[in-house]
This record gives structure tokens, sequence and C-alpha cells, in this order.
């Protein structure tokens, strides 16, 4: 009998990253449509053009790369990543500091 025990080297993440041709009103359908369906299919966005999901087996990740392939328009670049949580767990994410717009006070009004 075998036992297949969850663990952070079983536990999958897919990262699907792209680059989607936008120029033409058509193509920025077919890119928003390929975004929409990939949320409906469980990802969540970490990064602009780069969606993220987890699995919970190698079967499910492979389940959903075909499906990410099936939904995706016929041109444009599409790139799949699998890593184990364990290295997902040792992501690092850094912030750098964010220009602040300066804030102008307004006007002030009198009335006599």
């Amino acid at each position: 009998m075998t036992v297949n025990r969850l663990n952070a080297y079983h536990i999958m993440w897919l990262f699907v990253l792209f680059d989607l041709p936008v120029t033409t009103k058509k193509e920025r359908k077919l890119a928003s449509d390929f975004r929409k369906n990939l949320i409906k299919d469980g990802f969540v966005m970490m990064q602009f053009s780069v969606y993220i999901r987890h699995c919970a087996s190698y079967e499910s990740l492979t389940v959903h790369k075909k499906r990410v392939k099936s939904l995706m328009p016929h041109s444009g670049k599409v790139s799949m990543i699998a890593v184990t949580d364990k290295q997902y767990g040792d992501m690092e994410t850094v912030f750098g500091k964010s220009a602040k717009k300066e804030v102008k006070a307004p006007v002030q009004l009198e009335f006599f």
C-alpha cells in the first residue's frame, strides 16, 4: 500500500507568464479573454502578465498546463514554470521606494 503524503515537495505552483499582442481591438479582446479564463481556472495575478495557481499534485499541474495551452490565443508568447511549494516558500520579494506625487493644496475660495 502506497501512502502519498502531502508535503512541500509534492505540492506545486504553476506560474504563467505571457506577452500577448494588444495593438488592435481584436488582439486586446483576445488577451483580455485569456486573462479572464486564467482567473476562471483558479489563477491569481501576481504581477502584470504573471499569474499563479496552486496545484495539490503533479497530476493537477498537468491538467492545468494543458488547459492554459488550450486557452492561449493564436499569437503571442506564453511560458509556464512549475515550482514546488518549498521553492515557492523560498521566494523573496523586494519592494523599492515608490515615487510620491506632490499633492498641491487646493485653492482657497473666499466669499465676502
